[in-house]
């Protein structure tokens, strides 16, 4: 595995423990990134945790394939507005922006996995927004952005919730950004990211409650 071709094969499963990794250099000085995922070189479809320093900023730049950004700590920020910790970003392909930090920050990223017709730009405080209740007692759920087969959600379980064995048409990605969640295969606790591919099967459960940002439907074959 080299820098330029991290967990790239995407019809694979994958679990990459994040607090394990070590923080590498970016193009931006005051700016480090853990690599999850990553197929390219500096302009990459790629998957990372990115912590801006206090008073990181990046030169304007265009996301060509667009940009997700979740704000796990501190507040992030561009010419359009300043997100705190929750804030969720979709930045659609094309677009462009300078992001900063005054105070610091810590993000979950991903770059160019959006669709080309994807163009709505889409900005979620998920400290203020409406939760709805999940498809089994103890889930609650935050939708963030949907296009074609892709959904993109937060998700919260309550302690000893258990879903249902199901299957993932199009795969299934997923962040734990709090407590400890779990199928048959192991338990993953906070930080960990886990990428199921197209057609793959598990029974989710979460014995002490967690929060986990969840993407389906994106990890179709070509």
């Amino acid at each position: 595995m080299n820098a330029a071709h991290i967990h790239a094969d995407e019809s694979l499963r994958c679990v990459v423990d994040s607090n394990q990794l070590a923080w590498q250099a970016s193009p931006s000085p005051l700016v480090q990134r853990r690599l999850l995922a990553r197929d390219g070189g500096e302009v990459a479809r790629a998957t990372s945790i990115v912590r801006y320093a206090p008073g990181a900023q990046f030169a304007l730049h265009t996301h060509e394939r667009g940009e997700e950004i979740w704000v796990l700590e501190g507040s992030f920020g561009d010419a359009l507005g300043e997100y705190g910790t929750g804030c969720y970003l979709l930045n659609p392909p094309g677009s462009s922006h300078a992001p900063f930090s005054i105070e610091g920050c810590t993000l979950f990223v991903k770059l160019r996995h959006l669709q080309a017709q994807d163009s709505v730009r889409v900005v979620v405080d998920t400290a203020h927004a409406r939760w709805h209740q999940g498809m089994v007692a103890g889930l609650s759920v935050l939708p963030l952005s949907e296009y074609g087969s892709t959904h993109t959600a937060l998700v919260r379980w309550a302690p000893g919730t258990v879903f249902q064995p199901h299957r993932h048409f199009g795969g299934e990605e997923i962040y734990v950004a709090e407590g400890v969640f779990s199928d048959e295969h192991g338990d993953y606790p906070a930080g960990t990211w886990i990428r199921s591919p197209h057609l793959s099967q598990h029974q989710p459960w979460s014995r002490e409650g967690c929060l986990i940002w969840v993407k389906t439907g994106h990890l179709l074959p070509d």
